[in-house]
């Protein structure tokens, strides 16, 4: 395994690499309460990830826990960080300030590299902080000035994951909306899944890569991704892992668990899925050789 980050001076950006292919992340359901989901994915695919995900809400302190046992496992932790019941508005007047010093400074005191998105697919309609909730130019008051606290409270380890949905006809905006300005952030992420049978790597992502190239010349991630049972998930996995690879996008985040509510909320998970398990191996060995 080749680790995500090397050791630089204190003062410095994180030193994550950004080479393409390089990061193979996952995110599972009660990793934040016990690491073993995270192991027994490793043990799935026959390598260990060396980036892990977690979902967060303002209010909840950063799980040093999970981040230590990530670290210990030559992983990158990071951090999707939603408003929860707090107003993007009330972010950027400052009133969450207590809350985001503290949280900073606990990422500041654990050292290692972290990756941190805030108020994420905010270019898409159904979350309150998104598009038609919450104005563009709002959100991008809110998501600097969490940056520049951080900044302030001298967090240098954070990696700041701009975090924009693949676009969706008819749900998503113009994602040069949302851009708060390349000295506010490091990385572009993108969300995105393979729906129906008819998704490819070509009709989910490369339009939005395209777009994100054209607006910054940022490292891309694809932050969140899945192939569902209903799209053909076994069939489906050389075109995701040869669309990264053609891309030239750093890595991928597969999300990993179980939802049962629809075309969108379909069984993302490998284990139990045997073909699934052969197919994704047979991509690492082809398209992550070595890591």
């Amino acid at each position: 395994m080749v680790l995500a980050h090397q050791p630089r001076a204190s003062q410095d950006a994180p030193a994550l690499v950004t080479t393409p292919d390089h990061y193979l992340g996952v995110a599972e359901a009660n990793e934040i309460a016990s690491y073993r989901p995270v192991s027994e994915f490793a043990t799935t695919i026959g390598r260990e990830p060396n980036m892990v995900l977690y979902y967060t809400a303002l209010g909840t302190p950063f799980y040093v826990r999970l981040a230590r046992e990530a670290s210990a496992h030559g992983a990158v932790t990071f951090v999707q960080m939603n408003p929860g019941r707090t107003s993007l508005s009330a972010v950027a007047a400052g009133r969450a300030d207590s809350y985001l010093r503290s949280f900073a400074d606990s990422v500041r005191s654990f050292g290692g590299p972290v990756v941190i998105g805030f108020a994420p697919e905010m270019n898409a309609n159904w979350d309150s902080w998104g598009w038609h909730h919450t104005k563009p130019a709002v959100w991008i008051a809110a998501w600097r000035h969490v940056v520049t606290l951080f900044r302030q409270e001298h967090a240098r380890n954070v990696t700041w994951l701009w975090t924009i949905n693949a676009d969706v006809p008819g749900a998503t905006g113009p994602i040069q909306r949302w851009w708060p300005g390349s000295a506010f952030v490091d990385w572009v992420g993108i969300d995105g899944y393979y729906y129906y049978s008819s998704s490819t790597f070509a009709t989910v992502f490369s339009p939005t890569i395209n777009r994100v190239r054209a607006l910054t010349s940022k490292p891309v991630l694809i932050s969140e991704t899945g192939i569902g049972q209903v799209a053909g998930q076994a069939a489906k996995m050389a075109d995701l892992f040869a669309g990264i690879r053609a891309s030239r996008v750093i890595g991928f985040v597969w999300f990993d668990e179980t939802q049962h509510a629809g075309i969108y909320h379909q069984d993302w998970r490998l284990e139990g899925h045997a073909a699934a398990v052969a197919a994704f191996r047979q991509a690492l060995s082809i398209y992550y050789p070595g890591q």
